[in-house]
């Protein structure tokens, strides 16, 4: 006499909830490393103008404060250190566009300065920042 064989059931490892826990720890670990992060600059209150326009490439932002303190990608500088760093950067890429972030109430020399010193350093594009103007015939 044979007893017919019971089939026993497989283990199986479910995968989906295991991928939605990997998901969420990676969701939570972006957005904790991103709140970690602290971008420091010099703040700025850059003047109006109608023609305003993104500049295209890559770009060195030079931040003149409206203390006078000068920074170059957010790193501070001093006045005469402006040159050098540029001219190190311009050996890597000389088709480099130097975007000057000057607070509207620093004084004109000094945004001269540093535009000189770019120059000085071989810097064939340069640029000034400012915030679109508001077109009040347009409301």
């Amino acid at each position: 006499m044979r007893l017919p064989r019971q089939n026993s059931k497989k283990a199986r490892i479910e995968i989906i909830p295991m991928i939605d826990t990997i998901f969420f720890l990676l969701v939570f670990f972006m957005i904790s490393t991103l709140s970690m992060s602290h971008y420091s600059g010099l703040p700025v209150n850059l003047p109006k103008a109608a023609t305003g326009q993104q500049p295209a490439g890559e770009s060195a932002a030079v931040t003149i404060g409206a203390d006078g303190k000068i920074a170059i990608d957010q790193q501070e500088v001093s006045g005469e250190g402006v040159g050098d760093i540029l001219k190190a950067r311009l050996a890597g890429n000389p088709e480099l566009l130097v975007l000057i972030n000057a607070d509207e109430r620093v004084e004109h020399g000094l945004v001269i300065e540093v535009m000189d010193q770019a120059r000085q350093a071989g810097v064939a594009k340069m640029a000034i920042a400012v915030k679109p103007k508001e077109n009040r015939s347009e409301k």
